[in-house]
């Protein structure tokens, strides 16, 4: 039997998920996304109160009935967690995306419901681990991908991937063209997951800046920098990272790696890091730290979400005739 397709899994017309990207996705570029047949996801944490989050989900529910999913943080760290996963089995989402930990409590409390779970991956080691657990699909960071990104490339992780497991294979990083989608799928893998073209949407709540930045800079512009979330960020090289540095300190480092202080740092530093981002996204100053992925070398214009939506699966039905 061949492995389904992540359209026929989520019954959506194309195999594309718009990936959830920290305070970036909201409810205008997820109902967008949803209205041109694919579909969509946003971080839960994008909403500071359990109110906002329950809002969110209602007005996406409330303007269509395609399937969208949330991305949940199940490490330790996140002391929301708990809370947020209460409000997407309420509300049964139609997929939880976890990030960052184990998501056994997710899977297990989603499966009597019905709501699909696909775990962020970087290897494949992790991947045995979820298919283990029970996980519906896995979605593999590669080397390519934007915010927090794996280190193998693209073909590399969907080839150990498909001989080594039976989940279906959502490829995220990398991809900018309906060309890329066709590849990754050519393969092996059941869809893609795409963020960073999407950034520079009229939709999208950041500042003019940034999405200024995403037009003049390019893939020779992205650099990783474990200074911010204690993992491995792609950001752009703006002046600021660059008198930043990208490298952890050696305070940062001893926090990171004391298993003592471990959790209590990573708490700290992503703390700290997420305000950094935050503040860079959202106002002009100096201190400019903007996630992206290399994918940024194919955004050249502000777009409506539904126009850079439309483009790509376009460019997917050609690549496929």
């Amino acid at each position: 039997m061949s492995q389904q397709t992540i359209d026929q899994m989520l019954g959506i017309d194309y195999p594309i998920i718009v990936a959830p990207m920290f305070l970036i996705s909201n409810t205008k570029m997820i109902k967008a996304a949803l209205a041109n047949g694919v579909s969509a996801a946003f971080p839960a944490l994008n909403y500071r109160t359990d109110a906002e989050l329950r809002q969110a989900i209602e007005e996406i529910k409330t303007a269509t009935n395609k399937p969208f999913g949330v991305n949940l943080i199940v490490n330790k760290s996140n002391p929301k967690y708990k809370g947020q996963l209460e409000t997407l089995l309420d509300l049964k989402v139609n997929y939880i995306i976890t990030s960052l930990g184990s998501p056994r409590e997710v899977i297990e409390r989603c499966k009597p419901l019905g709501i699909k779970v696909f775990c962020d991956v970087v290897d494949l080691a992790y991947t045995k681990k979820v298919e283990e657990m029970g996980a519906d699909a896995v979605i593999a960071v590669n080397s390519r991908a934007g915010g927090h990104a794996g280190n193998i490339s693209p073909q590399d992780l969907i080839r150990q991937l498909k001989e080594n497991c039976s989940l279906p294979i959502i490829s995220a990083g990398g991809i900018a063209k309906g060309a890329d989608i066709k590849q990754v799928m050519d393969w092996g893998a059941a869809g893609v997951s795409v963020g960073t073209i999407f950034i520079a949407c009229d939709e999208a709540p950041i500042s003019p800046e940034y999405k200024q930045a995403m037009i003049e800079y390019g893939e020779k512009d992205i650099v990783r920098t474990t200074k911010l979330s204690g993992s491995a960020l792609t950001v752009i090289n703006t002046p600021y990272v660059q008198q930043l540095g990208t490298k952890a300190n050696w305070l940062e480092w001893i926090l990171n790696n004391n298993k003592t202080l471990k959790k209590y740092a990573k708490m700290i530093i992503a703390f700290r890091g997420m305000k950094a981002v935050e503040k860079a996204a959202f106002g002009a100053t100096y201190k400019t730290v903007w996630c992206a992925g290399p994918a940024i070398e194919h955004v050249t214009s502000i777009r409506p979400m539904a126009e850079i939506v439309k483009t790509l699966t376009r460019e997917l039905d050609e690549a496929r005739k």
